[in-house]
């Protein structure tokens, strides 16, 4: 009883070794083949296009950009090797613009637009898994998604990325509104005539520390407001525009002039202004030449002549003209006559 009792204890244990290892074997198993599928639908995925880097590229009007499309072809991947770079449109009823493409180791340059001028494929070898774009000279106009499209049949995988083309901002103009007198309202304005928006503008004074809290700046618009002006915010002021392509900026020196000194440059300069160039009559004391007569204005009746002139001279030496001239006009005389109400003429 005993020996059948063992005999029985040994063969159920003997089974449930067999039952853990069938177990375990078809575990193992179930994983391989888990494998081999994944393997080869990796394989069967075929081309994949490898480039990383951000989706949105900015830069600046008139330099250049390379877009990436770097590419690994599958296993599977043996038909003949085509590349194709598009700008798509935004509208999507309308056809996409083929750029550049590559196929059967020749390369294409599609269209004569203008935005075709200085395209070219980054590697002299497209077909060594690199299919990157450059564009050497941008302007806005070259502003939109582009396309990369990899295909070696039965593989195809492509990739999009937007370029954004933007003007840096001009150098700004600097300029003050108001009369930079103490206790007046004072603005300093910053203003650049080019540039992509959004802009930004920033002042900061160079000289005497910051600017006081008590002015406000508007970053949008570049205006500095100073509501009561004082010698505390006098200084040379720095204004700097920034978009995300370009800096420049514009520098300002601004006063704190008192009312009393203004006041009197003020009148000063009016006084220069109405009395610097007045003519100025001669003194008094300058020498009459000896052929000047009495103002014919006072006896206009009267013609003077040299005292002692005589009937055969027909012109006179003297002058018949207002203080005034300074040309002298021979006038032709009569002989001297005695006038009974001035006497005779000298």
């Amino acid at each position: 009883s005993l020996t059948r009792k063992h005999v029985h204890q040994a063969s159920t244990s003997s089974r449930a070794c067999v039952t853990r290892s069938a177990v375990i074997k078809g575990f193992f198993f179930t994983m391989q083949m888990i494998f081999l599928v994944l393997h080869k639908l990796r394989c069967a995925q075929g081309m994949q296009v490898t480039s990383t880097g951000p989706q949105t590229i900015q830069t600046a009007e008139g330099e250049g950009v390379t877009l990436g499309c770097r590419y690994t072809p599958g296993t599977l991947d043996t038909g003949e090797l085509d590349i194709e770079w598009s700008m798509l449109s935004p509208d999507t009823t309308q056809k996409d613009q083929m750029l550049m493409s590559y196929s059967s180791g020749t390369k294409y340059l599609h269209g004569n637009h203008a935005l075709a001028k200085g395209l070219s494929f980054t590697a002299h070898d497209p077909s060594m898994g690199d299919a990157s774009l450059s564009i050497a000279l941008l302007s806005p106009a070259h502003s939109a998604t582009y396309q990369c499209k990899v295909k070696k049949s039965p593989g195809v995988d492509m990739r999009k990325v937007s370029l954004v083309v933007m003007v840096k901002p001009s150098a700004p103009k600097c300029w003050v509104e108001g009369g930079e007198l103490v206790g007046e309202a004072v603005a300093l304005h910053c203003q650049s005539a080019k540039g992509s928006t959004p802009l930004k503008y920033t002042w900061r004074r160079e000289s005497a520390g910051p600017i006081p809290a008590t002015a406000t700046q508007n970053s949008v618009t570049g205006e500095l407001k100073i509501s009561n002006h004082s010698q505390s915010f006098a200084g040379i002021y720095r204004c700097e525009v920034n978009n995300a392509v370009g800096t420049e900026h514009c520098m300002i020196n601004l006063r704190a002039n008192k009312h009393l000194d203004f006041i009197l440059l003020s009148r000063l300069s009016l006084w220069l202004c109405h009395n610097l160039f007045i003519d100025v009559p001669p003194p008094e004391s300058r020498p009459v030449s000896r052929h000047t007569s009495r103002s014919t204005n006072q006896h206009p009746q009267v013609t003077y002549c040299q005292v002692g002139g005589t009937e055969g001279s027909s012109f006179s030496e003297g002058c018949a003209h207002p203080r005034s001239s300074n040309s002298c006009t021979p006038v032709k005389c009569t002989p001297v006559e005695y006038d009974s109400k001035y006497g005779y003429a000298v």
